[in-house]
């Protein structure tokens, strides 16, 4: 029987480990047990390419090899697997996996897709590679709102692929465009993959989801920069669409007032609304129309007044009024003010006044006293009896030459102060975007924009609504979850897609995406106590540490190596494999978890684009037309992984881009 190229590369693959693993075994000078759990590892890896699934893969070595390790102790064996078990089942971070993943189903289910992508490629219609383009800006989207790489996939699949097929688009560019648009969804938040390495490597979720969003953008932008360099320099991989394509329908009421796809929409609606006669279109119909046009100029005007309220505010009480806190100002600051003093010293905080060495009574009564200048208990020095806090009375804040009426002054002169310049710029420049969008909108734009406004708004609140809310810290990402599920069954239930059965199928895969997480979660526990307990992880340390690698080398060798496992495994088991072995490093080299994280993200987009267990792929090949093969849709991939590794030398280049928001928003 003739094999396939993808099932001897993968045979190949496993006897290169298996030999390895002999290998090492054979070469040792003593065999010890961290030798043990290495050839674990190697099995592990081994089992799962065969096809085994990997929970119970990792459950079935790691108890064995526990077992081992206990010396046949069946008892403490099984000790250890209920206690793992229980590990997972009260991690609360694992919570919002199945709440992000029914919103994702929801959102899927809503039908948002369909009306998205028409939207947009029409919008981006003047764009070389248009269709293409729109089907990565849509995948980025749903990318945010779902998580879900299979779903986005098999959806663009069936809606994107045979309209570029039929505009004349290439095969692999179509079908690179969607998996890699697809495979989005593991980086970008919500993303369920950032919320397994948090609760794996003990990094906080929300500064993961801070730390994810530029860098996704940036793999995004990427993607649309080939895409239109390719369509801009092969014309033939994706040539233009034509003007009956570009076409837009126009409805039957505007067109009976005498709009044009080409006439100017502000002024014709406006005549409209001022004829006498508009051919039996109801007025309110044509209002409710130019309402619709002026949006854009509404939200600019609320976004430009909230935003000069915002800098125009006053500063903030602590720095015009008296009351401040103990020790802000310096000691003759605090003299001078009448504020809380320290006992009078030449030399700061003393004892009180002794006759000898070391502790003793003071010299005029018996027990401990007071400090000097008190007869029992005392005000601070300089006060008569109990006063009212500092500024309270005719009190002034410090460096204020002593007028009792510098507070209020200070008060009327920070409510009026000026906007600062920047904001006049941004207000200019927003005007005048503002003005060359109403210059140039005609009523094929307007109803674009009401084709967008129906389906693109929607989504964008949903998004904003739960990352918005973890990464300004409103609410965990538990929190975030919910809101995010009812958003999504509420946007079911608006395009009027949610009912029993839409429900039913959300809950059930639901319930076994987070049951596959939680499975892996545990066998990945049972594996790692294994590992550990065989001084697997202990020999890994002592090899990496005894190459003398610098943190910049030591950063290479993982990303290589998780590069390399990319290809043959999913990202879950790199994740809960090999990440509690890379985890225990990072402090030797002093990488940051976090940024060692959104590289990891960023690298495991292979997981799903490299053959022989490339996902997105088959998700595709399942969808697409007879004439699509598997090798062209690998073909179309390879450049959008090149692209990936681009990625990941710029962040490691500028970590900024994944770092800024962080250390803004939690000062990490």
């Amino acid at each position: 029987m003739k094999l396939r190229k993808e099932l001897w590369f993968g045979f190949s693959l496993m006897a290169l480990i298996i030999a390895g693993a002999v290998a090492m075994l054979v070469g040792a000078e003593r065999v010890t047990p961290g030798h043990i759990g290495l050839l674990m590892l190697s099995l592990v890896v081994v089992a799962i390419m065969l096809g085994f699934p990997t929970a119970f893969t990792l459950m079935g070595m790691g108890m064995l090899f526990t077992w081992l390790a206990y010396e046949r102790d069946t008892t403490r064996t099984l000790d250890l697997m209920v206690q793992s078990a229980y590990k997972v089942m009260a991690n609360d971070v694992l919570i919002s996996i199945p709440l992000f993943v029914f919103m994702g189903y929801l959102v899927e289910r809503a039908n948002l897709i369909e009306k998205l992508f028409k939207s947009l490629h029409l919008a981006l219609a003047r764009l070389p590679g248009s269709l293409a383009v729109a089907t990565l800006v849509t995948c980025t989207l749903f990318a945010t709102a779902t998580g879900i790489v299979g779903a986005v996939v098999t959806l663009m699949g069936l809606l994107a692929l045979p309209a570029m097929l039929r505009a004349g688009y290439s095969v692999s560019l179509s079908a690179g465009a969607i998996t890699a648009g697809g495979c989005l969804g593991i980086l970008i938040p919500p993303s369920v993959l950032l919320i397994v390495y948090g609760a794996t490597a003990g990094v906080s979720v929300v500064q993961l989801y801070a730390g994810a969003f530029f860098p996704g953008l940036m793999l995004a932008g990427l993607y649309v920069l080939y895409t239109v360099l390719v369509a801009k320099l092969r014309p033939a991989m994706a040539p233009p669409l034509s003007a009956e394509e570009r076409a837009v329908a126009l409805p039957v009421p505007l067109v009976q007032v005498g709009a044009a796809p080409q006439r100017h929409a502000v002024t014709g609606l406006m005549a409209a609304v001022k004829g006498q006669r508009n051919h039996g279109v109801p007025m309110g119909y044509l209002a409710r129309q130019s309402v619709v046009m002026f949006l854009p100029a509404l939200v600019f005007a609320a976004a430009a007044l909230l935003s000069y309220e915002m800098v125009t505010r006053p500063l903030a009480l602590e720095e015009s009024s008296g009351l401040q806190e103990i020790g802000a100002g310096s000691p003759s600051e605090e003299s001078s003010s009448g504020g809380l003093a320290e006992p009078p010293a030449d030399g700061g905080l003393q004892e009180p006044p002794a006759d000898g060495d070391g502790l003793r009574e003071p010299p005029s009564g018996g027990g401990l006293q007071e400090p000097p200048g008190s007869a029992g208990l005392a005000e601070p020095p300089g006060a008569g009896g109990v006063q009212e806090p500092p500024g309270a009375a005719a009190v002034v804040p410090p460096g204020d030459a002593g007028s009792a009426s510098a507070p209020a002054a200070e008060r009327e002169a920070a409510a009026s102060r000026p906007a600062p310049q920047s904001f006049w710029i941004a207000l200019a420049v927003g005007a005048a975007a503002l003005a060359l969008y109403y210059a140039r909108l005609n009523f094929a734009r307007l109803e674009i924009f009401k084709m967008l406004l129906a389906s693109f708004f929607p989504l964008l609140i949903l998004i904003l609504a739960v990352l918005g809310s973890i990464v300004f810290g409103l609410a965990t990402p538990t929190e975030a979850a919910a809101v995010g599920a009812l958003g999504g069954a509420l946007l079911a239930a608006a395009y009027g897609r949610l009912n029993l059965d839409v429900v039913k199928e959300s809950v059930f895969l639901t319930a076994k995406t987070s049951a596959m997480v939680c499975w892996l979660f545990v066998g990945s526990a049972i594996f790692s106590a294994a590992f550990a307990l065989l001084g697997g992880q202990e020999l890994v340390e002592q090899w990496v540490l005894g190459m003398n690698l610098s943190r910049t080398e030591f950063l290479l060798l993982s990303q290589v190596i998780i590069f390399i496992l990319g290809w043959p495994l999913e990202w879950t088991e790199i994740i809960v494999i090999f990440m509690p072995i890379f985890i225990p490093l990072l402090d030797n080299f002093g990488v940051d978890p976090l940024f060692f994280g959104l590289l990891v993200a960023l690298n495991l987009q292979t997981a799903f684009l490299s053959p022989p267990v490339a996902m997105s792929a088959f998700y595709l090949k399942g969808v697409a037309p007879r004439h699509v093969t598997l090798n062209q849709i690998f073909a179309g991939m390879m450049p959008f992984m090149g692209i990936q590794v681009v990625a990941i030398v710029l962040l490691y280049l500028f970590p900024g881009i994944g770092m800024w928001l962080p250390q803004q928003l939690y000062g990490r």
